[in-house]
This record gives C-alpha cells, sequence and structure tokens, in this order.
C-alpha cells in the first residue's frame, strides 16, 4: 500500500467533505489543513485556510490585496506559509498522518508549500490530501511519485472513495 493518497476530481466534488467525513471516523492523530469556501449570498468570495488545530485565516478572496491571484482570487502567500506549512511541518515531526487540502495553483504559488508537500511525500507518514486534477509541472511530478496513489472524486463514487480512504488509514 503506498503512502501517500491523494483525491482528485473538479472542484464541488465533495474532496474536502471526504477528508474531513475520514478524520471524523477515525482515530489516527492527524495534523495540517483543509481549505473551505467564503461565500456571501450563496457566491464564492474566497477560501479559509483551517488548520486541525483549530487556527483559521483568509488564503484568498476577492477583495484582499496582493500580487498573487489565481482567476479572480488575491492570494495571501503569507498566511499560507505562516498557518499550512506550519501546520505540515508540525505534522511531520509529531503526527502518524499529514493531511494536505490542497496541493492547488493558490497554494503552488509558495515555494515553502512546495518544499513541505515534497518533504511530507518523501516521509515515512501517511500523507492524506487532495491536488488539483489539471495538469501542472509540479502537481504532476507528485501524482507520477511512486508512493502516491491518486483516487478521482465524482459526486458518484463518495462511498466508494470513503472506503478505500479508511481501509488505506487502518
Amino acid at each position: 500500500m503506498k503512502r501517500a493518497l491523494l483525491l482528485t476530481g473538479k472542484p464541488g466534488t465533495g474532496k474536502t467533505a471526504l477528508i474531513k467525513e475520514t478524520l471524523a471516523r477515525t482515530r489516527v492523530k492527524g495534523d495540517g489543513f483543509y481549505t473551505k469556501e467564503i461565500r456571501t449570498r450563496g457566491i464564492r468570495q474566497g477560501f479559509q485556510i483551517v488548520t486541525l488545530d483549530g487556527q483559521e485565516a483568509i488564503l484568498a478572496h476577492v477583495g484582499i490585496s496582493s500580487p498573487y491571484h489565481v482567476s479572480k482570487y488575491k492570494v495571501d502567500i503569507e498566511v499560507l506559509n505562516r498557518l499550512g506549512v506550519s501546520a505540515l511541518r508540525q505534522a511531520l515531526k509529531e503526527s502518524d498522518l499529514i493531511v494536505i487540502d490542497e496541493i492547488g495553483k493558490m497554494e503552488l504559488l509558495s515555494p515553502l508549500f512546495r518544499e513541505v508537500v515534497t518533504q511530507a511525500i518523501n516521509s515515512d507518514k501517511k500523507v492524506l490530501g487532495t491536488i488539483m486534477l489539471n495538469s501542472h509541472p509540479f502537481a504532476d511530478e507528485i501524482k507520477r511519485h511512486a508512493e502516491v496513489e491518486v483516487l478521482l472524486v465524482t459526486r458518484d463514487n463518495h462511498i466508494e472513495v470513503m472506503k478505500k480512504v479508511l481501509s488505506w488509514l487502518t
């Protein structure tokens, strides 16, 4: 069984929800982070980063100032480095499971993030995460890593993917 299990799929297929549900159903100690949408009147305005120890901050938003952007969202690389990268470094030191949601365009703007993802994938720890579906040089390299298994998530295969993830964790 491979050490890293990365979920991929189109936006809105429930990859993050699968990770959160998996963590709620297992006793494996995990550290890292996940992202969640910020919506106003049903319209997505940005994303928060939430560490598994409860810290949160705005990662990207249409209304912040930043030289970094993906689509209409400005990305706060300092927040990613301060919360996300720190959470992953802590997980490398202290946890049985490293949670990375997500390895995507916004996060890959940070060289520190790319570095710690590489360390996590090359470590002896289990890594559960999400990775962008579209091609990107760094993401494609991670997907091809010998210790990485990538599972495609669709709106129709949640139960099947959940079973695979839970089996992999135990």
